[in-house]
């Protein structure tokens, strides 16, 4: 499966790319093949065509296909087409871990605007479910406000970490 730049351990490697299948999909509700995409996209130093993917990880192309779609829209990966090739690659966004918390903001905000709307279709419902559609838009704005905030406090601390000698 080794997919490792020159003069790093493929051992090394292979098993780091297994363990991103197993806690990363965990953790993040995914199937462990796409933790395993994106732990060979992270380390890979240069973008991967579908077919490169589908090899390394010993894939189908649906099955690759869809993880790199499920990365993509989680904001961790990128596809492009160089000028003059034929096939897209994939390649791991250098700005991955803002595209990610970007993600988790849509998602927050879009699940806000559905509890805002709840409310409004539960205006003639019982207390105890009106309590339950409020408690559910206050958590929403309580979040995206964190999260905004998290998102431009790490945004502003990579770009000065970057800056600096």
């Amino acid at each position: 499966m080794s997919q490792a730049a020159e003069g790093v351990n493929p051992d090394a490697h292979d098993a780091l790319v297994e363990e991103f299948g197993m806690h990363v999909g965990r953790a993040m509700g995914w199937p462990p093949m796409a933790g395993r995409a994106a732990g060979l996209l992270m380390l890979s130093e240069k973008p991967m065509t579908l077919a490169e993917l589908q090899d390394t990880l010993d894939a189908s192309k649906g099955s690759v296909s869809e993880m790199t779609r499920l990365l993509m829209d989680n904001g961790t990966v990128e596809r492009s087409k160089e000028a003059g090739q034929r096939h897209f690659v994939y390649r791991w966004r250098d700005d991955a871990w803002v595209g990610c918390l970007q993600h988790i903001v849509a998602s927050t905000t879009q699940l806000r605007e559905l509890a805002e709307h709840a409310q409004v279709l539960g205006a003639g419902m019982t207390a105890v479910q009106q309590q339950r559609l409020s408690d559910m838009q206050e958590y929403y704005h309580f979040m995206v406000g964190r999260l905004e905030t998290l998102l431009s406090e790490y945004t502003a601390a990579r770009e000065s970490h970057r800056t600096q000698p």
